[in-house]
């Protein structure tokens, strides 16, 4: 019998602050969603982005982590703990040690499930590379271009370092880019070395002086600002005229041999780029595309082009910067709030002009890495540098044969295998279903001939890379896959095409989504936990018999005008098939599609020695991706979502218990709405990170929870802002740390009888942020009961359709 994944336990400490002994121990009070612009789901039962997929190896099952609940609750006695808000994904339990033992199956281990996940443990398949991670690498690969930036040497090198610095609300929130302009004007620079910095799109800098109202130009010089130019206008800081501009000022004023570009502020990876402007936030985001048309029109090269923003180390970003620059320093991951530390690696630039790029890239990372362990604790680090000489020299060819081989298995009957690789693969800001994976990562999970080629070439040109304590399986060049969000693959699409990126690898790319989205329309192409509460199960229930009549509609291009079963739905859900690739062979797809569904009738609870159980055939986990626990709370006009947990347990023949105790994650004596986001084991460590949506001082906001080995009941790691919808899609930083006296309100999402989402509602009553806040699981209701709690397990399949099983009860 195969191993089943293990679900965390928990330690309940009594019940929550907000418990009435007169009535339900939830309470809900003043929405906060549409009011205040924030027309989208906070959390939401089928936001489980960033959970593992399931894998089966040499021990079975592996690897489904994460639990659901979900309460919804709105008014009576619900209003002491709901007071409105979103959800988002954060741990449940008061500990979570590295190795948690099944009640009736000793034998599991979390940290051996762990090691087969994706985007955790280690790879243990037939790739023949090494681990990148801190090891500097000062070969170059024959055939590589000659640099563009050449060193004098003896020191005798000039340096013009131009900082694009966009504030925005880092700045005017947290002052994040004064302090990284204070630490750039307290190294020693040397008269070789001229800092130039663009400031604009901020509301209020932090730094007198600096207006908020246009965009100016400033030098470090002699630990001061010194400005240079006042007024240059208000453009927004994401119009690629505007740096195009900024660099031709500096090669202008400022000539050098050694040239490198700096953007700070946000960062959205592959499809949304750079960029985020407070003042100006129609304009939108600098996408690759933009960013390659303003340094094309400014003819300037490039020592290397460093992001200290989130995920830009993306490969499509070296593919677009290799033209214009030698080297590209970058995070795979969204970034802590601290960004870059400054002082250090300008200090050594100073002390020696000539110091090669490696080695000054390698201070760069070393510095930021070493601070934000330090600052930062428990926040995901990642920073990487990219010799883009080699990596146009070696990847292209091994991406186009990695990508030809892997479309011919999905053409085939391999979808499945190519799904599973793609689940177990570690993915970034993943909660944000951006669909941006390591793809060294995903390489060494397919484990192909071709993979192994490019994961060793675009290991080799990964000069150096480094990762936080927080981190696993990222080595230093990510790329957008497609999984979580099918209904973003036609823009990401025409983004991979405006940028030039391999044919071959957009093709596969297509070809994937588009099995992908034949399983989801196969299965209705939507997913509810609403009817399965009420005895009707609301998952994708498999419609094979009209699959020929929806992949021939599919093939056929009529899109969501069909009348099969399953394609209005999803057509409008995912905004069309434009993607769609209609080269594929029918019956091979019927055939591939077929056998791999997950069938709602199984999820039935039956009987078992006084227990409810769930039980399904070795074939039926095998398609099994995640487990989750869902909750919700009846408080007698509707329901309130309490989040996403990995809480569930599996006797000894390896069937699903179907018991829930009545308990949830509190702050303080203060019931919160919490989803798991990520889990990782190395050896005997372990970290465990979640997130709880608020209100921080009255903005919209994400609680970052962590739990690890040294703080095994957990703690508040920081703070990351939350945008209303449609106001950027880059992915903001995490705030550095909490204030003590910061007033934290949580929030969740409310829903009526019917499953529509009304708006966030305030939880319960605001606390402190006080540094040593308690977490711990408390029981919803006064009298410890499961009264008014409504809960059921949600399971994620190979083609990211959710099911859940019946209410347990």
């Amino acid at each position: 019998m195969a191993d089943r994944p293990v679900g965390r336990p928990k330690q309940v400490g009594g019940v929550s602050h907000g418990v009435q002994t007169h009535g339900p121990g939830l309470g809900t009070s003043g929405p906060v969603g549409k009011s205040d612009g924030y027309a989208g789901k906070q959390g939401g039962a089928s936001a489980s982005g960033g959970g593992q997929r399931a894998t089966r190896g040499k021990g079975g099952l592996i690897g489904i982590i994460i639990a659901v609940i979900v309460l919804l609750a709105g008014g009576g006695g619900l209003g002491s703990l709901l007071g409105g808000g979103g959800g988002n994904e954060v741990p449940v339990e008061t500990t979570r040690p590295p190795v948690t033992q099944n009640q009736n199956q000793g034998s599991s281990v979390l940290g051996s499930l762990l090691g087969s996940f994706g985007g955790n443990g280690s790879y243990s398949g037939g790739w023949t590379g090494t681990n990148n991670g801190s090891k500097l690498n000062t070969s170059v690969a024959p055939g590589a271009r000659a640099k563009r930036t050449q060193l004098l040497g003896g020191g005798k090198d000039t340096v013009t370092l131009m900082v694009y610095m966009c504030g925005t609300d880092l700045e005017s929130k947290n002052g994040m880019a004064s302090a990284d302009l204070r630490e750039m004007a307290a190294a020693s620079l040397s008269d070789k070395v001229n800092i130039i910095v663009y400031t604009g799109g901020c509301k209020q800098w932090k730094i007198n002086g600096i207006s908020n109202q246009v965009n100016q130009i400033y030098k470090i010089e002699n630990g001061q600002l010194r400005m240079l130019v006042k007024d240059d206008g208000n453009s927004a800081m994401t119009d690629p005229a505007n740096l195009t501009r900024f660099i031709s000022y500096c090669t202008k004023n400022y000539p050098a041999n050694r040239r490198c570009l700096i953007f700070w502020d946000h960062g959205g990876g592959t499809l949304s780029g750079y960029g985020y402007d407070e003042k100006k936030a129609s304009a939108g985001s600098m996408t690759l595309a933009g960013i390659n048309s303003a340094l094309k029109n400014a003819g300037t090269t490039f020592d290397f082009i460093g992001f200290d923003a989130c995920l830009m180390a993306t490969l499509e970003t070296a593919l677009v910067l290799d033209p214009y620059a030698d080297y590209l320093i970058a995070s795979e991951e969204t970034e802590p709030g601290v960004g870059w530390y400054y002082t250090n690696w300008l200090n050594a630039l100073s002390q020696n002009t000539s110091i090669s790029t490696p080695e000054l890239g390698k201070k760069i990372v070393d510095d930021f890495v070493t601070v934000c362990e330090q600052k930062c604790r428990g926040q995901k680090t990642t920073l990487s540098v990219v010799d883009l000489a080699e990596l146009s020299k070696t990847v292209p060819e091994k991406l186009s044969d990695f990508s030809t081989s892997t479309a011919d298995m999905i053409s085939g009957s391999g979808y499945t295998t190519v799904s599973e690789a793609r689940s177990n693969t570690r993915e970034f800001a993943a909660s944000n279903k951006i669909d941006q994976i390591d793809l060294v990562h995903l390489a060494m999970n397919l484990n192909t001939k071709e993979s192994k080629a490019l994961a060793d070439a675009l290991l080799s040109a990964v000069k150096y890379n480094r990762t936080g304590s927080s981190v696993t399986n990222a080595y230093g060049i990510s790329a957008y896959f497609p999984y979580r969000s099918t209904g973003k693959v036609n823009n990401a699409v025409r983004q991979l095409e405006s940028i030039g990126l391999d044919s071959d690898y957009t093709a596969c790319v297509k070809k994937f989504a588009s099995l992908e989205v034949t399983g989801q329309a196969a299965q209705g192409g939507q997913s509810s936990p609403f009817g399965s509460l009420f005895g009707n199960l609301a998952g994708g229930q498999p419609n094979v018999g009209s699959l020929t009549d929806i992949v021939g509609s599919l093939l056929g291009g009529s899109g969501s005008s069909s009348s099969s079963s399953g394609l209005s739905t999803i057509g409008s859900l995912l905004g069309g098939f434009d993607f769609f690739d209609r080269s594929l062979d029918g019956g091979s797809v019927v055939s591939a599609v077929e056998g791999s569904l997950l069938n709602d009738d199984a999820l039935v609870w039956t009987e078992k020695d006084g227990r409810k159980v769930l039980t399904l055939s070795e074939s039926d986990w095998e398609k099994v991706t995640n487990l989750q626990l869902n909750v919700f709370y009846d408080d007698g006009e509707g329901y309130v979502d309490l989040g996403l947990d990995n809480v569930f347990e599996f006797d000894g023949d390896g069937d699903l218990i179907g018991e829930y105790d009545g308990t949830w994650l509190a702050i303080d004596g203060n019931i919160v709405s919490y989803y798991f986001v990520d889990s990782l084991t190395e050896g005997d460590s372990f970290t465990v990170t979640g997130r709880v949506p608020c209100l921080l001082n009255g903005d919209r906001a994400e609680l970052l929870l962590v739990f690890d080995n040294a703080h095994p009941n957990g703690y508040i790691a920081g703070a990351r802002s939350v945008y209303a919808e449609g106001e950027t899609e880059t992915v903001a930083k995490n705030a550095t740390e909490l204030t003590v006296g910061d007033e934290i309100q949580p929030i969740c999402d409310r829903y009526s009888y019917d499953g529509k989402w009304e708006d966030a509602y305030r939880l319960g009553s605001p606390f402190t942020y006080t540094g040593s806040n308690e977490i711990i699981n408390l029981y919803v209701n006064a009298d410890r009961s499961s009264d008014n709690l409504v809960a059921s397990y949600m399971l994620t399949d190979l083609y990211c359709m959710e099911h859940w099983t019946p209410e347990i009860r």
